[in-house]
């Protein structure tokens, strides 16, 4: 009987300094520890460019295949990936720890529409002092209410005390408040710094920093 053939994964994503969502789809890929081979689109295919600039009704990049399977919502990615390797811990093994995982990664994953529309993701853009209009204040505090209810409940040093799909989901919003100096209470601003430390999350950035494409309609300037 022939030996059953490895299954073949690879995961579709965006540009590296703009795309939010390839970035959750990429860290949880790498959080699972299933290898990969990564598929880069160009900001200047029409689909993906829609996605970036938020005009897209749907969510297509990242796309996960793996075994024949093609996954390209990125709650679903996780869940997949949780369920091809469950011993990475993207969701919690406790019943309760899960479900609340699940609740916060579903918020993050269809709100705070606000705070995507003021503030874009762009890792190699800096602005200072930058003004954040009043909407997307009430969102900002309600992101760090959700990292310092978990930091307290599940003792850090993450959301749900080790690394999970829920950081995953996060990190974009994290280098948003760097990229536009968004001021911080200490405990959150303690998480966004661990985020940043992690090795997968300098991998992105080392790659986004090399990126030669630019979206003008993303390069704020205030």
């Amino acid at each position: 009987m022939a030996a059953k053939t490895a299954a073949t994964t690879t995961l579709t994503i965006s540009s590296k300094n703009y795309s939010s969502w390839s970035l959750r789809g990429w860290l949880m890929a790498k959080l699972s520890g299933v290898a990969f081979e990564e598929i880069v689109v160009s900001p200047d295919d029409v689909a993906a460019r829609a996605e970036i600039l938020l005009l897209s009704p749907s969510i297509l990049v990242p796309c996960l295949t793996h075994d024949g399977a093609k996954i390209w919502d990125t709650l679903a990615i996780g869940e997949f990936l949780n369920e091809i390797a469950p011993t990475a811990g993207l969701l919690p093994a406790d019943r309760m720890r899960r479900a609340h995982c699940r609740s916060i990664c579903g918020e993050i994953h269809s709100g705070f529409t606000s705070l995507r529309s003021a503030l874009p993701m762009n890792l190699k853009g800096h602005f200072p002092k930058f003004k954040v209009w009043s909407k997307a204040q009430g969102d900002i505090a309600r992101v760090t209410q959700i990292w310092r209810e978990c930091l307290e409940t599940y003792g850090g040093p993450y959301l749900f005390g080790q690394l999970s799909m829920a950081d995953a989901m996060y990190a974009p919003v994290a280098t948003r408040f760097r990229t536009y100096d968004v001021p911080l209470d200490d405990v959150s601003q303690a998480y966004c710094d661990r985020i940043f430390e992690l090795p997968a999350m300098q991998e992105w950035i080392a790659a986004a920093q090399l990126e030669k494409e630019e979206i003008e309609e993303l390069e704020v300037e205030f």
